[in-house]
């Protein structure tokens, strides 16, 4: 009982300090609600009200029907617009797309002699340019399926080809960046929350007046791994509830119980993971340098910002094993598949496994540190 009230006591003592220290909660309050906002909806990579003009100089049915065909949200309503006018509209950024569909079309499409439609592109915004390139090429090459088959043409498609998206059917990327930029920050920030602890005790000398006590480097990791979780914790929950679901209108499809439990098994490994890069770093200085090399490749190797399919099969391998990567494993799994504990066991026993090992290392780490003053 008297260490458990030693890791409590010590544990209110980080969380009176970290209220302290306004830069530390600012960062806070910014990684889990204005961050995950502006990620989501500042950088999405989807077309979303494109303006678009189209010069229809056939006139037709069949163009009609690829006017029409434009529809919100990702494009704004077609507006006719004349051919000598292309070049103004696009040096003004009126338009980001003009199409010209020419004369005749419709009855080159009927005789099959494969006319072309010009399509004109702002792309000074290079990725709204390639994406919209592709949606007008589907949306026409549909218009075009539909119109030729309704006309009785045998050049028609034979078969009908249907796609369905699963766990996000339009494709909007705020779902996968809000979540990815979530689990992102938790690494972060449970990284720099603990080891900043950590270097601000040996800083400010508190850490010597630490070891006089009747207290053990066991209690001491510990009251800080619990405090900076319990931080943590509440500011994933208050962004899943508040900032994803709420703001963003992102539909949470599992359990978000079951996510937190994970993630604080997950915060027992990036803590131990603060630790250790502490009791390496004389100072914040060399522990953002530390930060850089080990960090930021693990979280950009964790799956989260490319595939792992698409790393080598080495780097593959090695990942699987780390902590990040089980994280956004089941991270996906439950927010955006509905998964249970019965799919996602398995990636919390390596994120467990793995954390401990790395408690047991930084806490080693730690009594060499404290006996040697290195």
């Amino acid at each position: 009982m008297r260490k458990l009230q030693n890791i409590f006591r010590l544990g209110l003592k980080e969380l009176y300090s970290l209220r302290r220290d306004a830069v530390l909660m600012f960062l806070i309050a910014w990684s889990f609600s204005v961050a995950i906002y502006a990620a989501a909806s500042g950088f999405a990579s989807d077309l979303h009200n494109a303006a678009i003009a189209i010069v229809d100089e056939d006139r037709s049915q069949l163009s009609l029907r690829i006017r029409e065909a434009f529809l919100e949200p990702e494009f704004k309503a077609p507006v006719l617009v004349d051919f000598e006018e292309i070049d103004h509209l696009l040096n003004t950024r009126t338009y980001s797309f003009i199409l010209v569909i020419p004369s005749r079309f419709e009855r080159d499409v009927l005789a099959n002699n494969q006319p072309a439609i010009q399509v004109n592109i702002d792309a000074t915004a290079t990725m709204q340019a390639g994406i919209g390139a592709n949606y007008i090429g589907n949306i026409i090459s549909q218009e075009l399926t539909r119109f030729a088959a309704e006309s009785g043409q045998t050049n028609a498609l034979p078969l009908r080809l249907i796609t369905r998206f699963a766990f996000n059917p339009n494709l909007t990327s705020a779902w996968f960046s809000s979540v990815m930029e979530l689990i992102n920050n938790v690494t972060m920030l449970t990284v720099i929350l603990t080891g900043a602890a950590f270097i601000r005790e040996r800083e400010h000398g508190t850490l010597e007046h630490l070891m006089v006590m009747p207290l053990t480097p066991l209690e001491i990791m510990v009251a800080k791994v619990w405090a900076n979780g319990l931080v943590i914790v509440v500011a994933v929950a208050f962004c899943l509830w508040v900032v994803i679901e709420k703001l963003l209108q992102v539909p949470v499809a599992g359990s978000i119980p079951l996510f937190l439990a994970g993630t604080a098994l997950y915060l027992f490994f990036s803590s131990a993971l603060g630790i250790l890069l502490g009791t390496f770093a004389r100072s914040m200085p060399q522990f953002g340098l530390l930060f850089i090399l080990i960090v930021l490749p693990m979280n950009l190797l964790s799956g989260g910002e490319t595939p792992l399919e698409s790393q080598p099969v080495l780097l593959q391998n090695f990942m699987r094993f780390v902590p990040s990567t089980q994280f956004v494993s089941f991270a996906q799994a439950i927010l955006y598949r509905g998964a249970g504990f019965d799919i996602v066991w398995s990636e919390f026993l390596v994120v467990t496994v793995v954390g401990l090992a790395l408690f047991a290392l930084a806490g080693m780490r730690f009594r060499k540190s404290i006996s040697t003053g290195k």
